[in-house]
C-alpha cells in the first residue's frame, strides 16, 4: 500500500486528534494538493514551519495505530470479509 493511501487512512481514523491547524496543513497538503510554499504562503508562516507540522503530524497518526491499531483491524476485518458485507461494515464504521 503507498504512503498516501495509508496516511491518509489513518487520518480519517485519528484527525479529531490533531490540532486545527494541523488537520488543516494536512487536508491543504494531501487533499488539496497545495505545496508547503502555497500553505506557507496562505497561512502566514515559514514554509519549514508547515514542514515540521506535516512531519509531527505523521509522526503522531503512526504513534497512534501503533498504540489502536484501528485502522490495521479495519484492513484484517476488511480481508476475511466477502465483498458485499465488507461494503456494508466499511459503510457503518
Amino acid at each position: 500500500m503507498d504512503e498516501l493511501n495509508y496516511l491518509t487512512g489513518l487520518y480519517d481514523y485519528y484527525k479529531n486528534l490533531l490540532t486545527d491547524k494541523q488537520r488543516s496543513y494536512f487536508e491543504d497538503y494531501y487533499f488539496d494538493n497545495l505545496l508547503m510554499d502555497e500553505i506557507a504562503e496562505n497561512n502566514n508562516v515559514s514554509k519549514n514551519a508547515v514542514s515540521k507540522s506535516l512531519i509531527e503530524v505523521k509522526e503522531k497518526l503512526l504513534e497512534y495505530e501503533s498504540l489502536l491499531k484501528l485502522y490495521d483491524n479495519k484492513m484484517h476485518i476488511t480481508s476475511l470479509l466477502d465483498t458485499e458485507t465488507c461494503k456494508k461494515i466499511i459503510d457503518y464504521i
